[in-house]
């Protein structure tokens, strides 16, 4: 087994080795790997934060030692709390974008050092090791919104349901499993949405029972996830209420309570 690091913005991650394939997921800055058989230029990957299994493009990460995977993965690292930020090559000669729920792997005196290439960050941060309030979580929802649905996204220029969820958590110190039907398994679950508070988590299932949509609960019975855009609806006990379509989108199913 070998080991990797995202070494640019936001990379596809797919369901097979080829660029046609499925993106199931996404790699962002700074973000650790392992990686097992090569089909290919492809190479079957794992996530640390979550994972997942998937398959990437062998130019669109860099190799890392053990060592260097082991240090990075001991603790969390900084994560960029603004949306868009740009990366300084130390030499003045480059930029790059990072965006947020980006990692700053080695990151000391505003530079991050990815794989000897030592950028400068002068951007905002939050230090993920920390579990932040709750009401937090509201804050950083909001940031996203009206970030456009695209199936496998992380990032504030695509994102989907479980991604949504599982970036605002990230940027308050939680990590969470990358799907819906995973996340759903976490926390403590609620009896009734009338228990549930700001920040709490409610899932949603398909026809044959599967839980395939999840959102984060706001006050006056109001949720904020991921469905064509990243947008506000009215939630009660029967599921989300679309005012726009006048009709119910999603069924609700499970409301739960992570901290």
């Amino acid at each position: 087994m070998k080991y990797g690091i995202g070494h640019l913005s936001v990379v596809p991650c797919r369901a097979d080795a080829a660029d046609s394939s499925e993106q199931v997921t996404q790699l962002l800055f700074g973000e650790t790997i392992k990686v097992y058989e090569k089909k290919r230029s492809w190479y079957r990957v794992k996530t640390a934060h979550d994972s997942y299994e998937c398959w990437m493009d062998e130019n669109q990460f860099k190799f890392i030692t053990q060592r260097e995977f082991e240090q990075l993965n001991q603790k969390k690292a900084l994560v960029v709390s603004d949306l868009v930020e740009v990366l300084t090559k130390k030499d003045g000669t480059e930029l790059m974008t990072i965006l947020m729920g980006s990692n700053l792997p080695n990151i000391e005196n505003n530079l991050v050092d990815v794989k000897e290439s030592i950028w400068k960050f002068e951007g905002n941060s939050i230090d993920s090791n920390t579990v932040h309030e709750k009401q937090k979580l509201t804050e950083n929802a909001f940031m996203l919104l009206n970030a456009p649905y695209q199936w496998g996204g992380r990032s504030p220029f695509g994102i989907d349901c479980s991604g949504f969820v599982q970036l605002v958590y990230k940027l308050n110190g939680i990590y969470l499993p990358r799907d819906a039907s995973q996340q759903a398994a976490m926390g403590q679950p609620l009896s009734f949405i009338e228990e549930a508070e700001e920040g709490d988590l409610a899932f949603f299932d398909n026809d044959e029972g599967n839980i395939t949509h999840v959102g984060i609960i706001l006050s006056n019975n109001r949720i904020i996830h991921a469905s064509g855009k990243v947008r506000i609806d009215k939630l009660d006990h029967q599921g989300i209420y679309n005012q726009e379509k006048r009709d119910y989108s999603h069924r609700l199913r499970l409301i739960s309570s992570i901290y």
